[in-house]
């Protein structure tokens, strides 16, 4: 199949709700400030253990920021399964402070745990409930249904991942299949992991559920796991950055803020989804 032709203009068709453009953008921000104030938390107990316990006692981590006196100088290290790297810095000192993650990467940029877990809390519970607002009005608008893998997108996974390794881009009126497989795995499979985890490091929601602490291998698992799954997400935010700026980033854009999505001229019939009516659409 030949290069999409950029100079041809299909149709625009009305892809996303007010729904899904809200939420959307509510969670680009929640993730943004989440992710930030997790690493000024991160600072106050700069390790990742994997068990039920922690401390002096125990050599139990899997990953280490940290910093120590060498010949005079204090050089700042990261060690990943027991591996050390030199991060002098970069991670542990930088700018001359004593710090896993710099100033410029935490909020607020000063050490203060306290106000980074207000903060985070706050982020969390508002990206939890305009989650809820989102499956529901995903059910309701049939949005959803649009997620979900069916047979015929795994047939077809191995040709899509070939195009999209080739930069060669289809703009269809529903999602292909590699798009149906990240967007369901980061919002059934990511994101409730990242609130259990997060559940799991409460002392009063242990109280509630302590079952939960035993489904996790205990806190400092749940801790590890947590920060892991913050690693994926920020992957596929990257990922679909670059997706967006590669397929065309005003489309993405018009479609995000407008709901109207500009489709393939040859596609335009709806054969691309053969057994859908197609959505709304407006001739340019």
């Amino acid at each position: 199949m030949s290069r999409h032709d950029l100079s041809a203009k299909g149709p625009l068709i009305y892809r996303q709700s007010i729904w899904t453009r809200a939420t959307h953008w509510i969670w680009a921000v929640c993730l943004f400030f989440l992710m930030l104030t997790g690493l000024q938390i991160f600072n106050a107990y700069p390790k990742l253990d994997i068990g039920k316990e922690s401390g002096f006692e125990y050599d139990n981590s899997v990953f280490e920021i940290g910093a120590r006196q060498i010949g005079g100088e204090v050089r700042g290290f990261t060690r990943m399964f027991g591996r050390e790297l030199d991060t002098t810095g970069v991670l542990g000192v930088s700018n001359g402070q004593v710090r896993a993650f710099p100033a410029a990467v935490t909020i607020p940029s000063n050490r203060d745990l306290a106000t980074g877990r207000v903060i985070h809390f706050f982020f969390a519970w508002l990206l939890a409930g305009t989650l809820a607002i989102w499956l529901v009005a995903g059910v309701l608008t049939g949005h959803l249904r649009q997620l979900l893998p069916r047979t015929g997108d795994l047939r077809a996974l191995g040709p899509d991942i070939a195009n999209h390794a080739r930069l060669r881009f289809h703009h269809r009126r529903r999602y292909g299949a590699l798009q149906k497989l990240a967007y369901a795995g980061v919002m059934f499979i990511l994101l409730p992991m990242m609130f259990l985890t997060g559940l799991s490091m409460s002392p009063s929601f242990n109280a509630v559920a302590p079952w939960l602490l035993d489904v996790f291998g205990g806190r400092q698992t749940a801790r590890t796991l947590h920060f892991l799954v913050m690693l994926l997400l920020i992957g596929f935010f990257v990922i679909h950055i670059l997706m967006v700026l590669a397929s065309g980033p005003l489309n993405a854009l018009r479609s995000m803020l407008s709901g109207w999505y500009r489709v393939d001229p040859e596609l335009q019939s709806g054969a691309d989804e053969p057994g859908h009516q197609p959505p709304t659409q407006k001739e340019t």
